[in-house]
């Protein structure tokens, strides 16, 4: 990750903000000016709409998905 966060601030050597700096010096700012109740809400709201576009499928596959990296990182370790 540092050599990323070097590799930015070289490659903007004009001055530029990275997308990556700017996203994370957004969601700092976020947090600082938002409680857990805002990100629940959010994340409620963004859950509703997930269901409301999606199908059973869909959910199926994710939880696939998850059980499979879940049981994979048990695996490691348990080595």
């Amino acid at each position: 990750m540092a050599d990323n966060n070097q590799n930015n601030k070289n490659n903007n050597s004009n001055n530029k903000m990275s997308y990556e700096e700017a996203g994370r010096k957004g969601g700092e700012k976020t947090a600082q000016n938002h409680d857990k109740e805002f990100y629940q809400e959010i994340g409620e709201k963004g859950g509703k709409a997930t269901s409301q576009s999606h199908d059973k499928e869909f959910y199926q596959e994710i939880g696939e998905k998850g059980g499979k990296a879940n049981r994979e990182n048990r695996e490691d370790n348990n080595r």
